[in-house]
């Protein structure tokens, strides 16, 4: 992969929420490293998933798992199936460095998930930090960080 731009980035990240919103779960799969993370904090500016709790902290294997839920025929809490709707705001490049194979952006998100009549509005930023492995750029950690993360939440079925 040549040089990785702040284009490509942004990209990246448009690219990622659609894959989200089309449930074309395998396809965002592929966008993790095999050592990526998908983290959901608990607290304002939590810094450690391991040492606090987290609302969520998921790597591949659990996220795999998820997404194979989600497909069941057997999975009677998703009849009529989950939904979602990212409204991202475009995307802040915060660091390129090439020489730490480094990339980082924020975005701040609208996030539907919708089932049947039931609808839940969420609203956060998301920071991703990527590496280009085998000459794709890769998740190596998704933090979601939800604007009411202290609230009380029904079940959220789908990723945002």
């Amino acid at each position: 992969m040549s040089a990785i731009t702040e284009d490509d980035l942004v990209r990246f990240v448009y690219r990622e929420a659609r894959l989200l919103d089309e449930m074309r779960y395998e396809e965002w799969l592929d966008l993790f490293a095999e050592d990526g993370h998908y983290w959901m904090p608990a607290q304002w500016r939590q810094t450690d998933p391991r040492l606090q709790a987290s609302l969520m902290y998921e790597d591949l294997l659990l996220l795999r798992v998820r997404v194979e839920r989600l497909a069941g025929a057997r999975t009677f809490s998703q009849k009529p199936r989950s939904r979602s709707h990212h409204l991202l705001q475009a995307p802040e490049v915060d660091e390129i460095d090439p020489a730490r194979n480094l990339y980082r952006t924020y975005t701040p998100f609208h996030y539907v998930e919708t089932r049947g009549d039931t609808k839940e509005l969420y609203a956060g930023w998301a920071r991703h930090e990527l590496s280009v492995v085998d000459g794709a750029l890769k998740i190596r950690l998704k933090r979601v960080d939800l604007v009411n993360f202290d609230a009380p939440f029904g079940s959220i079925q789908l990723f945002m």
